[in-house]
């Protein structure tokens, strides 16, 4: 069970740990331990994330998702398999509890009137640059 916050947990038959073989650090055992953590979560199966949230948790997870809607997280950041497993389990909860903030709507606004002053000053300058630029014309 690994529990998102006080509302979410998510159960563990959503969630598979496979180890494979490392290539991080390990000395003379990196060839012969599988250290290395692989995480594999059915997003589309838990019914325990809201739908919003579950297209946000998509969206973040970006290449991480597989086309049967699952997201795989692998870690060989340490040597040993708990730790790896514990840093799977870590940064899916961080991206599930990221997904579950509703972003805040934007509201459009209008440019106040410094700011209107301000463009209009650059853009006189701009055409003041050009116009000098032009050859002078003969007097008659």
């Amino acid at each position: 069970m690994l529990k998102i916050n006080e509302n979410l947990s998510i159960s563990d038959k959503y969630i598979s740990i496979n180890y494979i073989r490392s290539r991080g650090p390990g000395g003379q055992n990196v060839n012969k331990l599988n250290t290395r953590a692989q995480l594999t979560f059915d997003l589309r199966a838990c019914p325990d994330i809201p739908d919003p949230a579950r297209k946000r948790l998509a969206m973040t997870a970006g290449k991480r998702l597989t086309s049967e809607g699952n997201i795989i997280i692998t870690s060989d950041r340490y040597r040993e398999q708990k730790r790896n497993r514990d840093e799977t389990l870590r940064r899916l909860g961080q991206m599930i509890r990221k997904a579950l903030i509703t972003p805040k709507p934007r509201i459009p606004t209008r440019p106040g009137p410094a700011s209107r002053r301000k463009r209009k000053a650059a853009k006189q300058h701009r055409s003041k640059i050009k116009s000098q630029r032009r050859p002078v014309k003969p007097e008659e």
